[in-house]
């Protein structure tokens, strides 16, 4: 099926304030006082500031398909999600905490899975990845070391699942977003890295490299900086798996840091061919994003320049061999 006209840009301001209006609405049913809600961020979620209550309320609005078929699964990870932050902040970990003036759990509304966060005053600074900065870095690594005695259960590479082939699939019909000939390269990209995405298919190609819970996005770059100081942030790929997931596109000086403050902690140092096929799988996950691209005007243009640097990048195989070979 063809994928659909890009949203225009009253349809996106129209997306937004059905978000803002189910969150207003969402937090007046909990008891907070919503007069003035002000949105913070646009992107794959609204964000909106429940003024004057200090809770702030992210709300997913562009999502895989995959997720939309699925609002219990859906939901579930939003739970982990807010599970793992409270537990992180109870033990006075730097996060951005869930609100304690409503349940700690995901509420749906209007079509919107949502939760609620404690709102916190932000220093404006520069849009960075972090990994050039090494308080940063050092702040990834003394995430993980928390992390580790996480009890909850988590899903394993929650972000490499279904809406990995079924984003692939539907690039057939935008050749524009992604021509034959990367089509096909991702298609044997997958091939070799979906065995890894069960705890038995990685352990028996990496054996001996521990995994445990981690970020799941980009902890140097999720990173809300306060006049108190910098917080972690958005949770929503929490999970079990290597901590190569998170530090993908570290150059070496990065990487050096990261081992260094590793070291000091008691975790390993990264491992240079799983960061590869991490960043890899990273780069899929990104790719299966491109049928997005009509709901969100720009995602094209922002992925472009990670597609053409990936296209003339050696393939996967050289790593990661087919089995057998």
């Amino acid at each position: 099926m063809p994928l659909p006209d890009d949203l225009a840009a009253d349809q996106v301001r129209d997306r937004q304030d059905r978000a803002v209006a189910a969150a207003r609405s969402a937090a007046r049913e909990l008891g907070l006082t919503v007069t003035e809600p002000r949105v913070l961020y646009d992107a794959f979620s609204v964000v909106v500031h429940l003024h004057p209550a200090p809770v702030v309320a992210r709300v997913p609005t562009v999502l895989p398909r995959t997720v939309v078929a699925d609002p219990a699964g859906q939901s579930a990870q939003q739970l982990r999600e807010l599970d793992v932050t409270a537990w992180l902040a109870e033990r006075g970990h730097p996060v951005v905490a869930p609100s304690p003036l409503v349940p700690r759990k995901p509420v749906r509304r209007d079509g919107f899975s949502m939760t609620f966060w404690q709102y916190v005053e932000q220093v404006p600074t520069e849009p960075s990845t972090g990994l050039d900065d090494p308080e940063r870095i050092e702040g990834a690594a003394g995430l993980h070391a928390a992390l580790r005695d996480y009890p909850g259960e988590l899903r394993f590479l929650m972000p490499l699942d279904a809406s990995i082939p079924d984003g692939l699939a539907q690039l057939e019909q935008r050749p524009d977003l992604l021509d034959t000939d990367g089509l096909r390269r991702a298609r044997s990209e997958w091939a070799l890295i979906e065995p890894l995405t069960s705890p038995e298919g990685f352990a028996a190609r990496f054996p001996g490299l521990d995994v445990h819970p981690v970020h799941g996005d980009a902890p140097t770059y999720n990173v809300i900086v306060t006049p108190e100081g910098p917080l972690c942030s958005d949770f929503e790929h929490v999970m079990r798996g290597p901590v190569e997931w998170d530090l993908v596109s570290a150059g070496p000086a990065a990487r050096a840091t990261y081992d260094a403050a590793a070291a000091r902690l008691g975790l390993r140092p990264l491992d240079e061919r799983l960061l590869r096929v991490m960043e890899a799988a990273r780069t899929l996950q990104l790719l299966a994003c491109l049928p997005m691209a009509p709901q969100l005007p720009g995602l094209a243009g922002w992925l472009r320049p990670m597609v053409e640097q990936w296209q003339a990048s050696p393939p996967l195989r050289t790593v990661v061999p087919e089995s057998g070979d």
